[in-house]
């Protein structure tokens, strides 16, 4: 896993805003601002719904416009279409098919539920410079994430 103060590359993947099938990269993101990188192992599953409409409900991130929110997982971009829709989500969701990103990042499971590569649940947030300001990571897939730390470290970012 990344630690505070590493420095990520730019990375560019097929995701959807429930719309368009489209190349995303991390650098659309960064250059203005700073990006929450939300990587969950399914879309559909109970835990990881529960948790990125949390995201979605979460009113602090409706009003930090230099902050977007992404999510990353294996899954298609055919399911995370019908994912965003049926849930409402206002964020992309990226489709890291080949787990390029989610090895990069050091948070694949080598095997969970039969299912080898399945990225842990975690956030990384990502500053103007690439460097990584924010990071949690769970080995316990039914555990969420706390986004009062999150927060604390968004509201520092624009500061």
């Amino acid at each position: 896993m990344l630690s505070e103060g590493d420095t990520v590359d730019d990375f560019t993947v097929p995701g959807t805003d429930g719309e368009q099938i489209e190349p995303y990269s991390l650098s659309d993101y960064t250059e203005a601002g700073a990006a929450i990188l939300i990587f969950y192992p399914f879309d559909f599953s109970p835990v990881c719904t529960t948790e990125l409409c949390r995201f979605r409900d979460a009113e602090w991130l409706t009003f930090t416009d230099d902050i977007d929110v992404l999510g990353i997982s294996l899954d298609s971009c055919y399911a995370h279409k019908r994912f965003i829709q049926e849930n409402d989500l206002p964020f992309p969701l990226l489709s890291d098919t080949r787990g390029r990103v989610t090895d990069e990042y050091g948070v694949a499971y080598e095997e969970w539920e039969h299912h080898v590569g399945v990225p842990k649940r975690a956030l990384v947030t990502v500053d103007d410079s690439n460097t990584v300001r924010h990071t949690w990571v769970t080995e316990d897939a039914y555990e969420t994430p706390s986004l009062d730390e999150l927060e604390e470290t968004v509201t520092t970012l624009l500061k």
